[in-house]
Formats: structure tokens, sequence, C-alpha cells
């Protein structure tokens, strides 16, 4: 049995055996991970640059889109490592760090969906009120609370989680570091019992966000279907499906992450399941939004035509003198 104070790595899930598998899943993370910085970068670039996203929303998606980018950050770099060596370690304290930055970012993601969600509800619902109600200082505070929330959050639980004596081994049932994993290596029921008291606290939280994006929703779709014009239900609806789909598969595909029952629970399972709850969403956010929202699209298309129209005309225009 192996204690926390003489614990000095732990040893990751494993995505195959084979070294042509190994190699495969590299590559495919390593196509993943690009995909996602290019289009995440494109996002923060369109919004800084174009003055017609200057708006409460196109503040929200660029901090989304930081979130997106610390999500795959933190996780997909040390698990293409571990495929291109063929090795499945991880430090005692680069776990610590993974797990704090994981959680950071991902409370704080779902903290601006919730308000995102209440920027549309403002939009659509008290149009009159909008420019005092997501004022800039209001935006600014609001984003910094979500940060800030957070932080807290993320440092609670790596600080509580961090503290356990382990003496279960040393082998995570996970590709990345993560709470649960954690917690069955631990031989202490109540520091066991104050981390599940801490996680109970974040999922009430959870829920209540949950239930204020499920309320506004209900209040949005009754006032765009009150709507006169067809043309106006559509234009209203289509502020909304791109916040509505990213709220949905970040919601899904944790929840299956976390709820799933054990009957059906299989190490290949697992894997899949987290990839899509870990890795797909920050991949496929900026997607979503670009397909719907039409002045981002425009944005991004005026940012990517001028970089290679300045490219054709001067090499070095896109990437500043030398």
């Amino acid at each position: 049995m192996s204690n926390s104070s003489s614990l000095t790595q732990f040893l990751l899930l494993a995505f195959a055996d084979r070294r042509e598998l190994q190699l495969l899943h590299f590559w495919l993370f390593l196509a993943i991970s690009l995909a996602a910085l290019l289009a995440n970068g494109l996002i923060l670039s369109a919004v800084a640059c174009d003055h017609h996203l200057h708006t409460p929303m196109g503040f929200f998606l660029l901090n989304l889109s930081l979130t997106d980018l610390g999500c795959i950050c933190t996780t997909v770099p040390k698990t293409m490592h571990n495929s291109l060596w063929g090795t499945t370690t991880i430090s005692y304290k680069g776990c610590a760090a993974q797990l704090f930055f994981l959680a950071f970012f991902l409370s704080a993601e779902y903290y601006l969906l919730t308000i995102m969600c209440y920027d549309r509800y403002v939009a659509i619902c008290k149009p009159l009120h909008y420019g005092t109600l997501l004022g800039s200082r209001a935006c600014a505070h609001m984003a910094a609370a979500a940060w800030a929330t957070g932080f807290l959050n993320s440092l609670l639980h790596t600080a509580s989680t961090f503290s356990l004596p382990l003496c279960q081994g040393n082998a995570l049932g996970q590709f990345f570091c993560e709470i649960p994993h954690i917690l069955k290596l631990s031989c202490s029921h109540s520091g066991y019992r104050r981390e599940i008291g801490l996680i109970v606290v974040s999922a009430c939280l959870g829920f209540g966000c949950f239930i204020f994006i499920a309320f506004s929703y209900v209040q949005i779709f009754r006032a765009v279907l009150r709507i006169p014009s067809q043309q106006g239900r559509h234009k209203a609806f289509s502020t909304c499906l791109p916040h509505l789909a990213v709220v949905s598969l970040s919601l899904s595909t944790g929840t299956v992450e976390h709820l799933k029952p054990l009957s059906i629970s299989s190490p290949s399972l697992d894997l899949i399941v987290s990839v899509l709850y870990s890795v797909v969403p920050p991949a496929l956010n900026p997607l979503i939004y670009s397909l719907r929202n039409q002045e981002l699209k425009d944005a991004l298309k005026k940012l990517i035509t001028g970089c290679f129209s300045e490219a054709i005309n001067s090499p070095s225009a896109c990437y500043g003198p030398h």
C-alpha cells in the first residue's frame, strides 16, 4: 500500500496497449487540439478586432473561448505526450495542477453559460432595459464573478482532495486526473466525507444554475412565440440556438460522465465518455456559435480574407514586424 506522503506519481488510463493505436491516438488528439486552438483563436481575434462584436454577448463569447482553450490545454497535451512516448505516468504535483485547472475552467465555463443565458433573456424579454442591465461595467463584474467563483470552487476541491491520505495504490481509472478517481484511492473516511460534502455543495450550485437556465428559456420561448412576424421569430430563435446547443452539449456529456450506471461502466466506455465531456465541447463550441451568428461569421470571414490578402502583398503582415 502507498501513502500520499511518499506518492510521487499516478498511473493514468492508457488508450491502447498496441504501439500503432497509441500513435493513432496521438495524431487524433493533435488534430482535435489544433482545430480547437485555431477555432477559439479566430473567435478571440474576431471579437477583439471587429467593433460589431463589441457587445455583451461578444464579450462573454470571448471569455467562453478562453475557458475552452484552457480545458483543451489542461488535458490534451499530457495525453498526447503519454501516447507518443508510450507512458502512463503523471507526477503528483502535475496531477494536482491538472485537476485544479480543469475544475477551474469547467466551473468558470458553466457559470459563463449561465450569464450568457441571462444576456439572451434580457435581450428578448426586456429589450428596453438591455443597455441598463448589461452595461460594460455590469458585464465585467459578472464575468469576474464567474472566473472568481470557478477559481474558489477549484481551489477548495483541489486542496480537499490532495489533503487526503492515499493508500489504495496510484492507478487512476481515467486518462486525466479527476476527483472521483482520486477519492477511490483514499483511506480516510472523514476526509472522504468532507470532499463529498464539497461536491454536494457544488452540485447544488450547479443545479441552481440549471434551474435558472431552464426558467429563462421558458420565458424566452414564450416571448418569441408572441412575436407576430415569422422573420422576427426566426431572428430571435437564431440568437438563442447556439447558446442552447452549447449548454445542452456541456450538460449532456457531463451528466453521462458522472451519472452513468455502474452496471454499464467499462474502461473503454469510460474513455469514450470522458473524451466526449472534456475534449469535444471545447472543440465544437466555436463551430456551433459561428454557424448561427451572422455577425461572427462576417467578422471571421473579414479576418481570414484580410489576413490572406495582406499575406499575399506582404508575407510578414499577419505576424507583425520583425
